[in-house]
């Protein structure tokens, strides 16, 4: 089977800081938004898009 060496560092690295917080869930997410919010970078969120931007039309609801 073919391996990512990119993706096996990414498993370790976030294996490796789970593994720090005891696999906390709550201390991981907080400990992300703290690097995320001390980054100096702004953060934007995308638009939703309206039922009618949809492109697959099987999503749309039928009337």
């Amino acid at each position: 089977m073919w391996k990512d060496e990119v993706l096996e560092e990414i498993y370790i690295i976030r294996e490796e800081h789970a593994k720090f917080f005891n696999y906390d869930l709550q201390a991981i997410c907080d400990d992300l938004r703290k690097k995320q919010a001390n980054n100096g970078r702004q953060m934007i969120s995308a638009p939703l898009k309206s039922r009618g931007q949809l492109h697959n039309k099987s999503l749309k609801p039928s009337l």
